[in-house]
């Protein structure tokens, strides 16, 4: 228990910090340097596209700092960050489908392509099968198994985060897994 208290007492006075003018600066430089990466991995799984991905987060730190006066400390940092990751994240997702929605009929395809020609993650054909039947799942789906199956988030923080009940979450697990279960019985 003494690693979620020392964790909850860090968080409180990063939080502190954060609210004062004095130590914002440095502090904020803290949150980027613990969140950068487990932010980046979300988006990236989101979107696949290192360069979407990159320009993303660094979207997301615009708009912490942006709003960091706002921030109060009700919600974990990682929280969030991770709401204005997956906002940020759907934003650019719908701006996507709007520009290739008159080029393709499946406007969700280009997920799929981008996997296949992403030069900057090496994997074998299993990996690669994997991400494909993932990034074919209905965006909500793909969103709660990212965060549930990548990330080992709770359900109780993955409900903060999207503002959907725990039910809803696990049943949205569940029938993610069943769809990427389905894609490779498909396969074979």
């Amino acid at each position: 228990m003494a690693d979620k208290n020392t964790t909850e007492i860090e968080e409180k006075l990063l939080v502190k910090r954060l609210q004062d003018p004095k130590t914002c600066r440095k502090a904020f430089e803290e949150v980027i340097g613990k969140y950068s990466e487990s932010l980046y991995w979300q988006i990236r799984r989101m979107v696949q596209s290192h360069d979407d991905a990159a320009d993303i987060l660094q979207n997301v730190f615009m708009k912490a700092w942006s709003s960091i006066d706002q921030f109060r400390g009700a919600a974990k940092i990682s929280t969030w960050l991770h709401k204005i990751a997956i906002n940020e994240s759907i934003t650019h997702l719908d701006q996507q489908r709007k520009r290739q929605a008159s080029a393709i009929d499946d406007p969700d395809s280009h997920l799929s392509d981008m996997i296949e020609s992403d030069q900057h993650i090496d994997g074998d054909e299993l990996a690669k099968k994997f991400r494909k039947a993932i990034a074919m799942l209905p965006e909500k789906q793909r969103l709660v198994f990212n965060m549930r199956y990548f990330d080992e988030m709770p359900y109780e923080q993955i409900s903060n985060i999207l503002g959907t009940s725990v039910g809803a979450l696990k049943a949205s697990y569940h029938l993610a897994a069943k769809k990427i279960q389905q894609y490779f019985e498909d396969l074979d």
